[in-house]
């Protein structure tokens, strides 16, 4: 197992890291596009939609990707991207609402959430790579340190449960220490302006370490609430992974459903700073 999870991560990087840093911003496009388009396969199996329609609604997210990006207002990406808060604030309320069996009107209203938060997530990619590729990256960062610190905090020290009946295995001790890692990474790269420009050294150039402080905060909630989203979702289903797309690793969404909320929300505050 841990060798296969090995070699999809550096096929994975291999395939990512040329993209991004050698390629047109086109090729970026592409592959956010081939995202969103498995992500929505997958989520429509998380909200319990069954095949053929898992399909459509792969097909459904892809062309709301597009259609957002062909609106005529020049306003339309930050629409969709408040927008995006808007559905993550109904996913908060569903998760404090717990685990349920999935009823056809959590499918519908599943189906309008996820239509609205793939398409942001993929815009909200190219609109912090316009910035540059070190905001894209240092913004996904911060989400792989809070990971990083939960776990191993967690592991150590973690005793009280955040959300036992959505994801047993998280604490709040663990959530204490992923923040307090993304927020020495946050505040060490934005004091020291290394790989500059990048999310933390634009935020506190703009807004001041204080600012910088409680907007990273936002962001490891934002990351810790859309984990516990799709916790929710696949217990909701009895799905253990999102799909076995990713030998070792499960499904897209399974890798990136922290960055879901993070990023589109990292794009919106970079925006109002």
């Amino acid at each position: 197992m841990l060798l296969t999870r090995v070699i999809t991560a550096v096929c994975l990087l291999l395939l990512i890291l040329p993209i991004l840093f050698l390629a047109p911003p086109t090729a970026l496009a592409v592959l956010v596009a081939v995202i969103v388009l498995l992500g929505g396969w997958e989520f429509a199996r998380l909200i319990g939609l069954r095949r053929p329609w898992t399909y459509v609604y792969a097909a459904a997210c892809l062309l709301a990707l597009l259609a957002w990006h062909l609106a005529p207002s020049g306003y339309a990406i930050d629409w969709l991207l408040e927008a995006s808060l808007v559905a993550w604030g109904v996913a908060v309320v569903l998760l404090a609402r717990g685990v349920r069996k999935a009823t056809p009107g959590f499918t519908a209203l599943g189906a309008v959430l996820g239509l609205i938060m793939l398409p942001a997530f993929g815009h909200a990619v190219m609109v912090l790579r316009a910035a540059g590729v070190g905001v894209l990256l240092s913004a996904a960062v911060l989400v792989w340190a809070a990971d990083v610190g939960a776990y191993f905090v967690g592991k150590a020290i973690g005793r009280r449960k955040l959300a036992p009946t959505i994801s047993p295995g998280k604490s709040w001790e663990g959530a204490i220490g992923g923040w307090l890692l993304a927020m020495i990474v946050a505040l060490g790269l934005a004091a020291t302006h290394a790989f500059a420009p990048t999310w933390y050294s634009l935020v506190a150039d703009k807004g001041g370490l204080g600012l910088l402080a409680v907007l990273t905060t936002l962001l490891v909630a934002a990351s810790v609430v859309g984990d516990l989203f799709e916790s929710l979702l696949k217990r909701q289903v009895g799905i253990k992974d999102s799909s076995r797309l990713l030998p070792g690793h499960g499904g897209v969404l399974d890798r990136i459903d922290a960055l879901i909320p993070v990023l589109p929300l990292a794009a919106l505050l970079l925006a109002w700073v």
